[in-house]
This record gives C-alpha cells, sequence and structure tokens, in this order.
C-alpha cells in the first residue's frame, strides 16, 4: 500500500515519500480522504468542466465558474469558497494547495467586478486565508503561505469631512508577490505592495510597502530584517595592509 500511496502522489508531487514510522493504519485512513476528496472533484464534470485531478474538500463551492481557470492537481480544504466575478479571471496554476476555510474572491460587487487573481504552480496556503482581487493580485510560482493570509488590493477614500467613507470610492494599485516566496502564518499584504522573488516574511507582519527580492522583513508596519543576498567576503586585516 504504501508503494502504491507513494506513486499516486508523486504524480502531483514528484517528491513525496511516506516516512517509514507511519503505520498501516493511517495510510488506509489517508487513502480513503484522498479518494474521497477526488471524487468530489469529479462533480466538477457535472458543471460542464474537467476536473484535472481535483481534490476537494467538504462543502467547496464555486462561484462564477466561468470565469475561473484552474490547472492540474488543484487540492482545496474544507469550505473553501472560489469566486471568479472580476474582468479578467481568476486563475489558479498546476499544483495549487488552498487551506480550508479560506475565501479566494476576486470581487463582491456586480456594480464593480474586480480585476483579477493569478496563483502560480505549485503554491500552497495554509487554512483561513482570504484572497482578494479587486485591484488585481498576482502569487508566483513556488510560494509557500501560512496560515491566516490577506490580500487587500484597495482602499478606501476618506479625505472628504463632509462624506461618508463609503461614497467616496475606492483607489487600486494591486498585489505582487514574486516566485519562491516564504510567507508565514497571518501576515497581511496591501495594497499596492511589490514583493520580489525569494521575499520571506515572518508571522504577524502587515506589509504596507514593496521589497526587493530576497529581502527578509516582519513587523507592524513590516520593516526590511536583513537580505538573503550573498553578502561580499571581508578581506583579512594582513591583506589589507599589503
Amino acid at each position: 500500500m504504501k508503494q502504491l500511496l507513494e506513486t499516486w502522489v508523486r504524480r502531483r508531487n514528484p517528491h513525496f515519500s511516506i516516512h517509514e514510522a507511519v503505520p498501516v493504519g493511517w495510510l488506509a485512513g489517508f487513502a480513503a480522504r484522498t479518494a474521497g476528496a477526488m471524487l468530489r472533484g469529479t462533480q466538477l464534470w457535472l458543471r460542464g468542466r474537467a476536473s484535472h485531478g481535483a481534490m476537494l474538500g467538504r462543502g467547496v463551492s464555486f462561484q462564477y465558474l466561468s470565469g475561473i481557470r484552474f490547472g492540474r492537481w488543484l487540492k482545496a480544504g474544507d469550505q473553501v469558497r472560489f469566486s471568479g466575478l472580476s474582468t479578467e479571471g481568476l486563475t489558479l496554476g498546476h499544483s495549487v494547495s488552498i487551506g480550508a476555510f479560506s475565501q479566494v474572491i476576486v470581487s463582491t460587487s456586480l456594480q464593480q467586478p474586480g480585476a483579477f487573481i493569478r496563483i502560480g504552480h505549485h503554491v500552497g496556503i495554509g487554512e483561513f486565508a482570504y484572497l482578494g482581487g479587486a485591484g488585481g493580485l498576482r502569487i508566483d510560482d513556488d510560494c509557500i503561505i501560512g496560515q491566516y493570509f490577506s490580500c487587500h488590493p484597495e482602499n478606501h477614500r476618506y479625505a472628504d469631512l463632509s462624506t461618508p467613507i463609503r461614497q467616496q470610492g475606492v483607489t487600486h494599485r494591486g498585489i505582487h508577490i514574486g516566485p519562491n516566496c516564504w510567507i508565514g502564518s497571518k501576515v497581511t499584504v496591501l495594497d499596492g505592495v511589490v514583493l520580489g522573488e525569494g521575499c520571506v516574511v515572518a508571522a504577524g507582519a502587515v506589509v504596507t510597502r514593496s521589497f526587493p527580492a530576497r529581502s527578509v522583513l516582519g513587523g507592524v508596519p513590516a520593516r526590511l530584517l536583513s537580505s538573503r543576498e550573498p553578502q561580499p567576503a571581508t578581506p583579512h586585516i594582513a591583506e589589507l595592509v599589503l
């Protein structure tokens, strides 16, 4: 059974292997849950869409499905909600994983549909995430993201003191998270932020401005803590004398 399960899961994750300490009973439970998730995924065929091997938890919903595109091996936990209400669609790459109770919603307004959400290949996002796409949200390949992640590519205007804030409209600049980023749990990213390739964001950070590639950042608001860039070697004192 172990070899069969490894062979199957490696179709989605080529580096997967089962630890030798895992008992057979756990393997059987894992196989049953995976089979149930794939069975739920096949229900997409009833809505005229190929499942592409989708594994769906209980209560997963797709709203405005015609605006949603997804690649092979989509994995969504229990009660995840996707909404494709937008001008440019909701796109999920291959082997994307969305944790339970998350919301991936480009927009909720028929009056002002949002722009887009584009998630690249091999992206994993933890439970209870909220991804909005009103001004455009892009998460590139190979990002790993913790629980309670939230992205808000939209800001309310509030300068006019004589008009309720809700009636002053909004601004949109969009959010772009580059490839190979590691973002800890409970991180919030606000409109206009661009994170370069390979950034690391500490848990609980509120990211209000952009950071270059391979930055390590944290805090509220987030600030640069260090860089992952290789540092030039410091010459030995004897070398400086010579």
